[in-house]
């Protein structure tokens, strides 16, 4: 978004009237007789009245021609009736308010009038606007995209009434070029509406050029602002990528009503070319003590992007009333997301509690988990925290101003009144304003997110969500014992989602988290920070032999907004953008509070819904001027020099390293193994793994059902299945034995998704037999932790033996390929004799024993990366040798590409190096000269470097 108070538009930045050439109806005398006509033939107003009537709605009204244009003489003759009828209504009651709503809707547009009064609030206003969002607007198409005009009439609907008619046209687009080539979407006289452009002035195709220009190279609004000459009326014109934002329309209306504010015309414009322009042209109410327009119209501008996020929330009834600002509002409606997830809810009672169990014994800590989760869901629900938050709407105003004393830059914010303290807020005012501990626990929690926001893009112009980077030091020791180096929060129209990792360089994929319906929507939005805060945890445990720790996105769509996956992943990606990118961009005013202060650099990968957008993140973050653009992502494609996941099966190859260490160590032969896999043929493991492995798969579970056969699936049409990536429900059934069946799920039977904990102590028995054997000898758990701790411990003691997995092409690029799929084997291949190794020697189940090889090396790396060994320049330079990719040092050479990394990164990858090898050799207990022996090798090599120089 860029606003532009004295755009370059015209001579000195000011635009005539009106942008539109006036509409004239050509048959208006004709059609007035035909009407006066019909309406005296039904005899429903006197016939002396008639003509006067007839005369007064056409003239005196000052309704648009295009009303004429569009309408029926039978239309408008029941619409001069109707009309009529109210007046006299009004008449006989006493009253100078006369209440009219006239409408007609049709798959071809639509056209609603009703009465309407400069700064007075009706229902009848907002409900209108709110359908033509809904039913036309928020659902334009390439093939179906609908323009808008609306008037206030010029006169009163009569001598004795001073009250005026608001109308609105809505017709369906007729596009120059339905299907623009890229060369040609930039064009304005190629992508608009025929109509458009026969009314269009010059001056107005120039001035949408250039906005569209901006919105095609932008994700977010583009606003500019243009004087009127001759008024003191301002046109604010808005531009935005289609199917971005929804009820914008009505919500814009909503923003400038409270600042006293109001439209004469207004205009919605779409595109062929996926682009929608508004054009708003406002007014000071008449009479009211509003500050100067130029003022209310720099609020306008500034708070037409939150709008844009957020154009509606449970908090909007509180400004449209006007006892919240739109800020406020928003403000309010984070600090509820922020209560939902991190309200302290579990008391001094439970830690108590915790203190006196047995958290050795694996029965006492599922129980204390239920119980938390039980706590946490159930005292505190979303419903209950804003019920609370509506009944103190001044307690969110004291702590937006908190919050915006710390965040706001600019200093035209008339509102923010002197600086309040945490101190202050908690004393005097949280807790001389609230009636229980209740109500003060909801709002202490919007005082705890004011203390720990490092930065925020709240007033960032340009934004297409919230994003808010976090110090993660308010989560409770007890819930999270091993605390995360950062965290963000990102909130948006269609989804909320997190961020969390565990070291400064870290990556993990992006999820996005779906719901089948209303309960699973709340189940989901219960657990997604814990899923997140797992899943980075044990990505961090996973990564523990590369220079990159762990870390997690997760997106979580609203009910609403299940069909929108690239939508929120897009708006995810570039707010986390605005946080990351130093500076500013050109023409962003306002710069954004960094008290973090140092530069940070997040690394994306593919994960659940997310595997086809790495490409588009890479190059947005190029878009972006991201210096870190290269690396933001993995998974690419391989034209963008990347090493796509599920191409190539990265993660598949090291967790296939446990499958394949398992059949060593018992000497099984792969092809006479049944084997039953959750994940199917459509995702990135599950078709890769039916892709490399010989196994005789009995069962395979996905998203779309069960598919079983005792004899073993067919293994040709698996295969076929996975290379097409297609769910089992398009498994061709006449390849099953007699014995084998499939079962495809229906609506609400489908089963859930496997999420963090899925199986834990409670359900675990179903995989065991009555005798308590285990139903299978051994299972290999991938990343997502579908096991508690508990539950891998009772069914390890049932039997199985239950290992984790923490972690035409061009020559070179496949020869790439092949050094980076060794190295991915070799490590997934020493863990896993490390872990056997051990788990024999101590006695240990294998569980326990991949939980302290992973924090042992997590813990040496971070030692090695801050001792003496980093500084001598001759060994950093052995190891990083032995470390970095052969091939890439071939062909750049060790100190270009040393030149070219952060030395965050390579202290890293020095770190990671060297601690990995060490324990996967020496164990999580190694002897005290160990390390000593370790390291002599490298100690030598650097004395003979030394010798020969």
């Amino acid at each position: 978004m860029t606003t532009a108070p004295t755009s370059t538009t015209g001579a000195n930045g000011r635009i005539g009237h009106s942008g539109y050439t006036e509409n004239i109806f050509d048959g208006k005398q004709e059609q007035m007789l035909k009407v006066a006509n019909h309406i005296a033939e039904k005899g429903f107003i006197p016939k002396e009245l008639v003509q006067s009537e007839v005369q007064w709605f056409y003239t005196n009204l000052g309704i648009d021609d295009m009303y004429f244009m569009l309408e029926s003489v039978d239309t408008i003759a029941n619409h001069i009736m109707a009309l009529y009828g109210a007046k006299i209504f009004a008449f006989t009651k006493n009253e100078n308010v006369l209440d009219i709503n006239l409408e007609r809707e049709t798959d071809a547009g639509a056209v609603y009038i009703h009465t309407s009064r400069p700064g007075v609030s009706t229902s009848t206003g907002p409900q209108v606007e709110r359908r033509v969002d809904n039913k036309y607007i928020d659902n334009s198409t390439t093939e179906k995209a609908y323009r808008l005009e609306t008037y206030r009439s010029l006169g009163t609907v009569s001598s004795q009434l001073a009250t005026q008619l608001r109308c609105y046209f809505v017709a369906q687009c007729q596009f120059v070029k339905t299907n623009p080539t890229k060369e040609e979407e930039g064009d304005i006289r190629m992508v608009a509406d025929k109509t458009f452009l026969e009314k269009a002035t010059e001056n107005t195709l120039d001035v949408y050029q250039n906005v569209m220009r901006n919105v095609l190279e932008r994700t977010g609004p583009v606003i500019e602002m243009y004087e009127v000459e001759g008024s003191r009326e301002k046109r604010l014109v808005i531009g935005y990528k289609q199917r971005t934002t929804r009820t914008f329309f009505s919500a814009m209306s909503d923003l400038y009503h409270y600042y006293d504010l109001y439209s004469t015309r207004k205009y919605v414009e779409q595109f062929s070319n996926g682009v929608t322009i508004m054009s708003l042209y406002l007014n000071p109410i008449p009479n009211s003590k509003a500050p100067p327009i130029e003022h209310s119209i720099y609020q306008v501008i500034k708070e037409a992007s939150l709008i844009y996020c957020l154009p509606t929330t449970p908090l909007q009834s509180f400004f449209q009333s006007g006892k919240l600002s739109v800020q406020e509002a928003i403000y309010g409606y984070v600090g509820w997301i922020f209560s939902q997830h991190f309200l302290n809810r579990l008391g001094s009672e439970y830690a108590t509690l915790t203190s006196l169990l047995d958290t050795r014994n694996s029965a006492h800590v599922e129980v204390l988990t239920k119980m938390k989760k039980r706590l946490r869901s159930d005292t505190f629900t979303r419903e209950y925290i804003l019920d609370i938050i509506k009944l103190y709407p001044d307690l969110v105003k004291a702590l937006y101003v908190n919050f915006a004393m710390t965040h706001y830059v600019g200093q035209q914010e008339q509102s923010i009144r002197p600086s309040l303290s945490y101190q202050r807020i908690r004393t005097d005012h949280i807790k001389k304003t609230v009636s229980n501990a209740h109500e003060s626990m909801v709002f202490q929690s919007f005082l705890a997110f004011n203390q720990h926001v490092l930065k925020t893009n709240f007033y960032q112009p340009t934004k297409v969500a919230l994003s808010f980077r976090l110090d993660p030091s308010f989560l409770p020791e007890i819930e999270y014992p091993l605390k995360p180096f950062g965290m963000f929060l990102v909130v948006g129209a269609e989804f909320r989602g997190f961020h969390v990792r565990f070291r400064d360089i870290a990556r993990g994929g992006i999820r996005i988290i779906r719901s089948r319906n209303n309960e699973a929507y709340s189940i989901n939005l219960r657990s997604l920070f814990d899923e997140n805060y797992a899943l980075a945890n044990t990505q961090q445990r996973k990564n523990k032999d590369i220079p990159e720790g762990g870390s997690k996105g997760t997106i979580l769509l609203d009910m609403n907004a299940q069909d929108k996956p690239r939508q929120a992943f897009e708006k995810y990606v570039d707010s986390m953008l605005d946080l990351l990118i130093p500076g500013h961009s050109p023409g962003i005013k306002e710069m954004i509070v960094d008290r973090y202060g140092l530069p940070e650099i997040l690394f994306f990968g593919p994960d659940e819904g997310t595997a086809d957008f790495m490409d588009w993140a890479s190059q947005h973050a190029r878009k972006r001027d991201a210096t870190f653009w290269k690396a933001f992502t993995t998974g690419k494609s391989q034209s963008m020099g990347g090493i796509p996941h599920d191409l190539y099966g990265m993660t598949t190859r090291s967790v296939h390293q446990y499958v394949l260490g398992i059949l060593r160590k018992l000497q099984l032969d792969e092809s006479s193994v049944t084997k039953m896999q959750t994940g199917g043929p459509d995702g990135d493991l599950g078709s890769n793994e039916i892709k490399i492995s010989k196994d005789k798969t009995v069962g395979i579970v996905d998203g779309s059902g069960v598919l079983y056969d005792p004899v073993g699936i067919d293994r040709a049409e698996i295969t076929r299945l996975a290379t097409e990536r297609k769910m089992i429900n398009h498994f061709d059934v006449s390849k099953l034995s007699p014995k084998g069946f499939r079962r495809v799920c229906r609506h609400l039977v489908c089963p859930v998704r496997w999420s963090p904990g899925a199986v834990d102590i409670a359900n675990v028995h179903h995989l065991l037999r009555e005798d308590g054997t285990s139903v299978y000898k051994y299972i290999v758990e991938g990343a997502n932790l579908f096991f508690t701790q508990e539950a891998r411990l009772r069914l390890e003691k049932a039997g199985p033996s239950s290992s984790r997995m923490r972690g035409v092409v061009p020559e070179f690029y496949q020869q790439y390929i092949h050094e980076v799929h060794d190295i991915i084997e070799r490590n997934a291949a020493n863990e896993f004799e490390c872990i056997w190794r051990e788990a024999q020697a101590s006695g240990k189940p294998k569980s326990i024993v991949s939980d302290e090889v992973s924090f042992a090396i997590v813990k040496l790396n971070e030692e090695l990366q801050h001792t003496s060994l980093w500084e001598n320049v001759a060994l950093r330079h052995i190891v990083l040798q032995e470390a970095l990719p052969k091939l890439l040092q071939d062909k750049l050479g060790l100190d270009v590409l040393l030149a070219r990394l952060p030395e965050t990164y390579t202290r890293a990858i020095f770190g990671a190096y060297l601690a990995s090898r060490f324990i996967y050799k020496y164990g999580t207990s190694p002897s005290q000269f160990a390390f000593f022996e370790y390291m002599s090798p490298y100690f030598a090599r650097v004395a003979g470097a030394s010798a020969s120089a």
